[in-house]
């Protein structure tokens, strides 16, 4: 399959769940999946092969905001893609963050770690959950990694550290990406992750999230994809501690 075949296949799928999420990802084998007693206290663990290895992180749930759960993917003449229901009234798509786990899924055989929570859009309840209850985990996404990075942020060429970057790091990103940080305001997972190692958030593409008018730009998720392809591809990857 190609790239965008998969982003459609991801982002079609249903919007009121993310147990297909889930089941999907549990095929790959070695991976560890965990879930706690509340709702969206869960998550999916893989560690990768390589020696020097960052941990790449998406989130399955998405914010519906009481729209139909029914929705089908189009795909503008400009590459815009958006949602609609049967009667082709606009809705969620759910790019934010089904745009960020499709890219996760095409990155598995990287030599890489995923990383895949539950609960994000509701106060990172399957982030919180894994560093609270699951010290194993936790050390093991902190220790055996070089830095985290997330995939769940609007726009096309944005980064976030919010305050799980150091200066040191933050320049190492922009020399190697050419994306820039527009401030270091609100949070994402990685802002509860990333107790000893650096955390960076990258744009995939998405705007309008969390209504009926959200869209993706497909150039510039292809556009971060190929980027992440290339900076995890290096022989040697600096670890930047906290």
């Amino acid at each position: 399959m190609t790239d965008k075949t998969e982003l459609i296949r991801f982002l079609n799928f249903p919007i009121n769940s993310t147990s297909a999420i889930f089941e999907l990802f549990k095929t790959i084998e070695g991976s560890i999946f965990r879930e706690g007693p509340n709702n969206q206290e869960r998550f999916l663990y893989f560690e990768g092969k390589r020696e020097n290895k960052v941990l790449l992180i998406a989130h399955a749930d998405t914010v519906r905001d009481g729209t139909n759960d029914t929705h089908t993917v189009i795909e503008t003449e400009n590459g815009i893609f958006k949602a609609v229901d049967q009667n082709n009234n606009p809705q969620v798509l759910g790019a934010d963050d089904r745009a960020g786990v499709a890219m996760l899924w095409l990155l598995k055989d990287s030599g890489h770690s995923l990383l895949i929570t539950d609960g994000e859009e509701v106060g990172r309840k399957g982030s919180t959950w894994l560093i609270n209850e699951n010290p194993d985990i936790r050390n093991r996404i902190n220790q055996n990694h070089q830095f985290m990075i997330q995939l769940d942020r609007r726009n096309g060429t944005d980064f976030k550290c919010y305050e799980v970057g150091t200066d040191k790091f933050r320049k190492y990103i922009e020399k190697q990406t050419n994306y820039t940080e527009p401030d270091r305001r609100s949070f994402t997972d990685i802002c509860t992750l990333c107790k000893d190692i650096c955390g960076v958030n990258f744009s995939v593409g998405y705007r309008d999230e969390h209504t009926n008018n959200e869209t993706l730009n497909y150039q510039e998720w292809e556009n971060t994809l190929n980027m992440i392809r290339n900076l995890i591809n290096h022989e040697e990857i600096p670890k930047f501690k906290r």
